[in-house]
């Protein structure tokens, strides 16, 4: 399929496969004397926003301060002029404002002196007017990139005015899903997931990325592009070269180590009359090479590369890279027209994918350094190796590639359509967003895959094909996807929307997971916030805050279906009960699929459940929730997800008096304990904690995945209320390299998960650093640690665990606080 894909998008050469010169490797600061002004001129920062006068002009009298990047939203809520939009049901105020009109005003001084002056705007939401000096430079749409505006005759030296009209959000309703759901967002191209089907109803609108003015010389570089050839070091420089001038010049490279100690190696290329694209190869010695997280380092470079001309340095940019490859292979049994090749090989490397969905970080547009590590550290301990940035939200920001470039974590990047609104939208803009974003982005290691949108049925047409023929003339380096799910790949909610039993999703099978998963309630403390002083009980008022917090705002029936899935643990006597509930449900819905799928492979290449994060607070697919509170599941994940882990296989959550047979396996996805002695321990509790099985096996693993046989339990030993399930892989010293655990039965009677015999543990704490003892004879599981009021940033190095009898256990814990210490079967005897 892949291959038929590039015919039909009737592609060029990529840069890869197009000539090019050699570079010559030369003496650090051998040539090229001077260095580069630095002429930029941000105008981000402090603004003044004004609402549209009843004439159309800007209400200047009554404006107030706001940050540019932001949303007026957020301006407005901090200038006090509208309740926090996060809170209550307060999104619906805020979502009038989407619908008014708005002025920002910049005066800056400048006092630099620009050849060529350009002013450029990263990202506007979404159809603004310019002007600079009362000089009209036009207009623009798309959320994306731009405008750009050449403003040479219009900047002046000294003060000058900068004025940006916002225009109104349309508002179009033709009964979608839902029917409240405003779908303007199809008629253009913006973040589409705030629109109203989910989460959030408050359509952005703002200057949402950096303003600035950018000196652009006739002799310049642009779009510089470093790809890696092969893993040797043999890499390619593609940039596009403007040249008016006719001296004779050159390029120099200089490469030097970006995130760790290394050499620095300068390259030179001397042209005559050359310009327009160029392709220029070089070898870096001994190069060290970007891993995914889990596999290796995650090894950056810096390039600065120059324009000389007589010598002197004309023109410069600066690009980071890393080096590594990506191919495709086909699933077993070859290459097929109706899939695509879904093994992601990386550095040479075949590997199961571990991953999740990525929503746009907020409905407020605040894409803050410290709301993007919180979550993507998050990701990197869950051992998360690549998020699906989806068709729903944006082509991601330089500050969340850079961190995941960091971090090693990939992306899987498709364009804002979803749902066959590549049909629908601007022809012009898409293209637009589709190629500033990709020059923009290509550089980038973490990048692995471009991918058309969300869940279209019919991802064809003139925008798809363009997307592909893009894709591959001005990157080359990864592959395109016309769909997701698409060509193999399957997304699956019959959990939840359909209202199956837990038991579908333990037993659903792909060839690559796109998307799957089962709501849940943020914590207590986030659950609170939105509340907003609205009765914290169960049930719940139907018209009130907290069903409004609901994945369609409360329309759809999903308090029932909360009650469902909660209802498998927890009676609904009680909100606790219910947020809980819904959390184990999350657990039980996620965790075994996943663990499925990386049993399956080769015949399973990867697993990206939905979702890791939220725009707006409530009940939802996250793992985290929209204030940064890490979910149960993060934490079951962080051992199901772990490289080396011994997974047990269940096709029902309740064995109550059943004969079972649960598959075992040993999942070591690096392969670096084949040949080594490894040994297995699973045991096997009911709800008093007396032992049902305990076996041990000796094995020495030859591959990634290996089955281990089945353990077999009788309708005696199932006969019970609880079933509690912990597998322990060991050294042969007997030393625990990794734990896993597992809770059946539960269904027999609500709430019996809370209801197992007590174990007895003590905590100390010194400073960021937790020490917890079992002091019992029985097992302690569900040990649970919070640090009240720090919910939002709380990271544990693990949470929601398994204490043997006897066992100590040290806790690291992110924020400073006094920890409390819980569990499911926990009582506290401290020291």
């Amino acid at each position: 399929m892949d291959e038929l894909d590039r015919i039909s998008f009737r592609a060029g050469l990529s840069p890869l496969e197009r000539d090019g010169f050699r570079m010559e490797n030369i003496k650090n600061g051998l040539l090229g004397s001077g260095d580069i002004k630095n002429t930029e001129l941000s105008l981000s920062g402090g603004w003044l926003l004004a609402e549209d006068g009843l004439d159309g002009r800007p209400e200047w009298d009554n404006s107030i301060q706001a940050i540019v990047p932001g949303s007026i939203h957020e301006v407005l809520f901090k200038a006090g002029r509208i309740p926090d939009p996060m809170i209550g049901r307060n999104d619906s105020v805020a979502e009038k404002h989407s619908y008014h009109r708005w002025w920002l005003k910049r005066i800056f001084e400048n006092e630099n002196i620009y050849v060529n002056p350009k002013l450029r705007f990263a990202g506007v939401a979404n159809h603004c007017w310019v002007w600079l000096n009362g000089h009209c430079l036009g207009e623009h749409e798309g959320m994306f990139g731009g405008p750009d505006f050449e403003i040479k005759e219009y900047l002046k030296a000294g003060k000058n005015e900068l004025v940006v009209l916002l225009d109104s959000i349309p508002r179009v309703y033709n009964g979608g899903w839902p029917a409240t759901a405003n779908e303007a967002w199809k008629q253009t191209v913006v973040v589409n997931c705030v629109y109203g089907w989910h989460y959030a109803k408050i359509p952005s609108l703002g200057i949402w990325q950096d303003v600035f003015i950018e000196d652009c010389p006739p002799d310049r570089i642009e779009n510089a592009f470093i790809a890696t050839k092969d893993l040797s070091g043999e890499m390619r420089l593609n940039i596009d070269l403007k040249r008016e001038q006719i001296q004779a010049g050159g390029i120099r490279v200089r490469i030097e180590p970006y995130n760790f100690e290394g050499e620095t190696q300068e390259f030179f290329w001397k042209f005559k009359d050359n310009s327009g694209n160029l392709n220029l190869d070089f070898k870096l010695d001994n190069p060290k090479l970007w891993y995914p997280n889990g596999m290796g380092e995650q090894s950056l470079y810096k390039a600065t590369v120059d324009l000389l001309i007589e010598n002197q340095v004309i023109d410069r940019k600066k690009v980071v890279f890393g080096v590594r490859t990506i191919e495709m292979a086909s699933l077993p049994g070859g290459p097929r027209p109706d899939k695509y090749n879904w093994t992601f090989v990386i550095n040479g490397v075949s590997m199961f994918v571990k991953g999740a969905g990525w929503c746009t970080m907020d409905a407020m547009l605040d894409f803050s350094e410290v709301r993007y590590r919180h979550f993507l550290t998050a990701a990197r301990d869950q051992h998360i190796q690549m998020l699906r940035a989806w068709g729903g939200g944006l082509p991601e920001t330089d500050i969340f590639y850079r961190l995941c470039d960091e971090l090693g974590i990939m992306v899987m990047q498709e364009w804002p359509t979803a749902w066959d609104s590549h049909k629908t939208q601007p022809v012009n803009v898409l293209k637009e967003t589709v190629v500033r974003n990709t020059l923009r982005l290509r550089n980038h290691p973490s990048l692995v895959m471009w991918g058309a949108g969300n869940e279209s049925s019919n991802p064809f047409g003139e925008m798809i094909d363009f997307m592909g023929k893009v894709s591959i003339e001005l990157d080359g380096t990864r592959p395109f996807h016309r769909g997701e799910a698409w060509g193999g790949s399957k997304h699956n909610y019959n959990c939840w929307w359909d209202g199956l039993h837990l038991n579908h999703n333990l037993n659903m099978t792909a060839d690559f997971w796109g998307e799957f998963g089962i709501p849940s309630l943020p914590l207590k403390e986030h659950v609170l916030y939105y509340l907003d002083g609205e009765e914290y009980s169960w049930p719940v008022d139907k018209n009130g805050n907290f069903a409004h917090h609901t994945p369609i705002l409360g329309t759809n029936g999903e308090l029932e279906k909360l009650e469902q899935y909660s209802g498998y643990f927890m009676p609904d006597s009680t909100l606790d009960c219910m947020i809980l509930g819904s959390q184990l449900a999350q657990v039980e819905g996620v965790r075994h699929t996943l663990e499925r799928a990386r049993t399956r492979w080769p015949y399973c290449t990867g697993a990206l459940y939905y979702k890791l994060n939220d725009n707006y607070p409530g009940l939802s697919w996250s793992s985290i929730d929209y204030y940064g509170g890490v979910k149960p599941l993060h934490y079951f994940l962080k051992r199901s997800y772990a490289p080396l882990v011994s997974v047990l296989l269940f096709d029902r959550t309740n064995m109550a008096a059943q004969q079972v047979s649960l598959p075992h396996y040993l999942l070591d996805e690096n392969e670096r304990w084949c040949g080594k002695e490894i040994k297995v321990r699973v045991s096997i509790y009911n709800q008093d904690f007396k032992e049902v099985l305990d076996s041990t096996i000796v094995v020495f693993p030859e591959e990634k995945v290996s089955f281990l046989g089945d353990v077999s339990l009788n309708v005696e030993q199932t006969d019970v209320v609880m079933l509690y399930y912990k597998t322990d892989v060991m050294d042969a010293a007997g030393k625990v390299l990794a734990r896993n655990w597992y809770f059946t039965n539960y269904e027999t009677k609500q709430g019996c998960i809370l209801e197992s015999k007590r174990s007895k543990l003590s905590y100390s704490q010194n400073g960021r650093i937790l020490i917890l003892k079992n002091n019992d004879v029985i097992p302690a599981v569900g040990v649970t640690v919070e640090v009240p009021g720090k919910a939002s940033s709380l990271l544990l190095s693990d949470n929601y665990f398994w204490m043997d009898p006897g066992e100590e256990k040290k806790i690291e814990i992110n924020v400073d606080g006094i920890a409390v210490v819980k569990g499911w079967n926990v009582s506290i005897v401290n020291e």
